[in-house]
């Protein structure tokens, strides 16, 4: 038995035509959906979502090529494969149905074990399809998400700069030399290589040296 999800449009203004097909995908487990008109079928694809449709091209008011470019030109329904089933045969009559959109085309009087094999093949490629389409969308977005991350962390890394190696400093006077042979006040180098920030004052063991004097005559 088919997954009850599958539903199939029939379009075809010959009665016996549509009990015929109904009656044949119906034994095969389909959700069948039949329409005598090509108004029908436009209001009944609209309604609910069709996974395939059967498409017959002499009908009346409006024929079975005018149906299938409607129907591709909407965006709810342009992706449900159309199988056009007709007693035309010419090469001609199958062009048209294929620019018209069409996936395959069928002709009348039909074999049974035909119509079902293609029918089965269409609605496997249209799954395919949209599971792949799925997946590019998944895909899509992971990238985007890993593009965003790594803008983050590129901008924190940029924020962020690191004092590494060895860093010749001068014992007495505590000024580092650059790569340049230069030599730098502790503050410049640090201000110009790292991102910290400085808060100036007197520690207590140099505040007791510098103002030795005001201690004693406080006293």
């Amino acid at each position: 038995m088919k997954n009850d999800r599958q539903n199939i449009l029939i379009v075809d203004d010959t009665p016996e035509n549509l009990r015929v097909l109904t009656d044949m995908l119906t034994e095969q487990g389909y959700k069948v959906r039949p329409a005598p008109s090509g108004k029908l079928a436009l209001s009944g694809a609209a309604a609910i979502l069709p996974d395939l449709i059967l498409l017959d091209i002499h009908m009346p008011e409006m024929d079975g090529y005018e149906v299938c470019r409607r129907l591709k030109a909407d965006k709810a329904t342009k992706s449900v494969p159309i199988i056009f089933i007709s007693a035309l045969s010419e090469v001609f009559d199958k062009v048209k149905a294929f620019k018209a959109g069409g996936v395959d085309y069928i002709t009348k009087p039909f074999q049974v074990e035909e119509v079902l094999a293609r029918i089965s093949t269409h609605l496997t490629i249209s799954r395919l399809h949209k599971q792949l389409e799925q997946a590019n969308q998944d895909l899509k977005k992971r990238i985007e998400e890993e593009i965003y991350l790594n803008k983050k962390l590129q901008n924190a890394m940029d924020e962020i700069k690191v004092l590494s190696g060895l860093i010749p400093i001068c014992s007495y006077c505590k000024k580092i030399r650059d790569d340049d042979g230069y030599w730098h006040q502790l503050e410049a180098y640090l201000d110009e290589h790292s991102q910290a920030s400085f808060s100036h004052g007197i520690c207590n063991e140099c505040c007791q040296n510098l103002y030795a004097d005001l201690d004693n005559n406080s006293e």
